[in-house]
């Protein structure tokens, strides 16, 4: 039997932070009015203003793939197309949920570096759509931090705003691991979103500590005049969204949410660095947030699976292992399986 209490499979595999168990708990008592109309889901949608230095409009939840689709349903029609990495969570792993939404919407698939969207391959794709009879361009969405473990940087972000604003598209950002790309950059969360041109935020909360729940940030309130709408249509308007919101409460008090998400940053780093001295190993992409991919040969990847450790190696390009730290990461976790990688590799 498997006794190991935490792998490298996924962030998503972590537990909740004790202190969002509380809050939870806390909103657990008495009756609170439903749909959002609470305490608890008003000074969240304040928190997460104050954490942009804006007044945006904030809607919660339950799942990254919702709130990707829905943020982008302000803007596209059934003719329309978003822009996105080939690599992108939108392209890969959510079954189209994007043509759901809007129905007849489409990606429209750049490459890129790194895992990050090339400016000029914007220009190209658009180029290629043929007026009518092809998808029309309407927004670009960007993933930071990137399904490959790296990182836009503002000036990135902020060249791209330009060239999108030029051509009248909506940007927007996966921000899924946003936490851990903040704590990358170094920046304050307005830097790295509004500041820099971005129309709206994915703010990510399930991989960084939460049970379920992300949040839908506009940063101009005229997009979202309607938006409740789309949540009730949906079936996201939840019922007792004070589940949904109080755990931000809790998130986002005193840094939490960046405190956590650089120990996971520095526990990637940790692990690649240990990783990369071993023989046979090579980490393919800068360890920027909390993601290390690393090429390993087939032989060792199945006897780390047989000792019990969990990860994935059908993430991203190319065959490698993908391995994600979490905000619950110990030095030992990584020790551990440094040592038993290393036992694989000589045998």
């Amino acid at each position: 039997m498997n006794k190991r209490l935490r792998h490298f499979a996924s962030d998503n595999n972590a537990g909740i932070f004790p202190e969002v168990l509380t809050a939870m708990q806390e909103a657990n008592e008495g009756h609170v009015t439903g749909y959002g109309d609470d305490p608890f889901t008003l000074k969240a949608r304040q928190a997460i203003c104050d954490l942009f230095e804006k007044e945006c409009a904030v809607f919660f939840v339950s799942n990254g793939t919702t709130a990707n689709c829905l943020a982008l349903s302000v803007v596209m029609r059934s003719y329309h197309g978003v822009i996105v990495h080939e690599h992108s969570h939108i392209e890969t792993d959510e079954c189209n949920a994007l043509g759901h939404f809007i129905p007849g919407a489409k990606t429209i698939v750049v490459s890129g570096e790194m895992g990050k969207i090339d400016p000029d391959r914007i220009r190209h794709v658009i180029d290629l759509q043929r007026k009518v009879h092809g998808s029309k361009p309407r927004a670009i969405s960007l993933t930071n931090a990137t399904e490959l473990g790296t990182v836009y940087r503002s000036e990135e972000i902020e060249t791209i705003s330009q060239l999108a604003k030029s051509l009248a598209l909506f940007l927007h950002i996966d921000g899924a691991r946003f936490a851990n790309a903040v704590a990358s950059v170094g920046c304050s969360p307005a830097d790295l979103t509004w500041r820099s041109g971005v129309d709206a935020l994915s703010f990510g909360g399930t991989k960084n500590g939460l049970g379920f729940g992300e949040a839908i940030v506009f940063f101009e309130m005229e997009v979202a005049q309607e938006f409740a709408y789309r949540m009730k249509q949906s079936g996201q308007l939840a019922s007792k969204m004070r589940f949904l919101s109080a755990p931000w409460l809790a998130l986002l008090k005193d840094g939490l949410w960046l405190e956590r998400a650089k120990h996971a940053n520095r526990m990637a780093k940790n692990l690649a660095d240990k990783v990369k001295r071993l023989p046979e190993t090579k980490v393919l992409f800068p360890p920027e947030a909390n993601a290390v991919f690393v090429k390993l040969r087939r032989s060792a990847i199945d006897s780390m699976h047989k000792i019990g450790w969990r990860f994935y190696t059908d993430v991203g390009p190319g065959a490698g292992a993908r391995l994600m730290c979490s905000w619950d990461t110990t030095e030992q976790d990584v020790e551990d399986f440094v040592e038993d990688l290393k036992g694989c590799l000589v045998r």
